[in-house]
């Protein structure tokens, strides 16, 4: 897909509408996806979907080939979505002053849980784990695992850098998976 993408970019940077249209409808589904968690509101999503094309393909000239088009368009949704989301005018308490109401006056006070250090213990050890787990793994299936869950790479991807058809890295990966069940059962 990365490829077509890239032709796609220079026929539309050619001037050519129907290549515009195509990458357009290839990635509006994951745009509007992306904008919809952040906003939560189908409409403007929306609208949003179509400010983020619109931003994309006035700076296309800009978008540099050594990184993926999706990811560059969707850092374009995702700023667009938090663009509207500053615009919005959001009624706020202030936590220095006292807020007055018609009962009297009070002041908010709002605990401290950033750090839990039993939280980041548990955190830490339940990573370990995983990769430790994950190293256990014969070969074959630890090298899907990692490309799949820390490389974040497609099927694709992975198909092509190891060589194998997609159906099989589908198959190692659903099989890594369950051996991982086993492994992490007792955590």
């Amino acid at each position: 897909m990365a490829e077509n993408d890239k032709i796609l970019i220079e026929s539309a940077l050619a001037g050519d509408q129907s290549a515009y249209k195509q990458l357009m409808n290839r990635h509006k589904t994951a745009i509007f996806h992306i904008v919809f968690k952040i906003v939560r509101n189908k409409e403007t999503a929306a609208d949003l979907v179509q400010e983020t094309f619109m931003k994309a393909f006035a700076s296309l000239a800009t978008y540099r080939a050594e990184y993926k088009f999706s990811t560059w368009l969707y850092r374009i949704g995702a700023n667009c979505a938090i663009d509207y989301l500053r615009k919005q005018k959001i009624k706020t308490l202030s936590l220095d002053t006292p807020t007055v109401t018609s009962d009297g006056e009070f002041e908010i006070e709002v605990p401290d849980d950033s750090y839990n250090p039993e939280r980041d213990l548990l955190e830490r050890e339940r990573r370990v784990s995983i990769n430790d787990a994950i190293d256990t793994l014969p070969d074959k299936y630890r090298l899907v695992i990692v490309y799949r869950h820390k490389d974040n790479k497609s099927y694709e991807e992975i198909a092509e850098a190891l060589n194998i058809p997609i159906g099989t890295v589908k198959a190692r990966i659903f099989r890594a998976r369950e051996l991982l069940k086993k492994k992490l059962r007792p955590f």
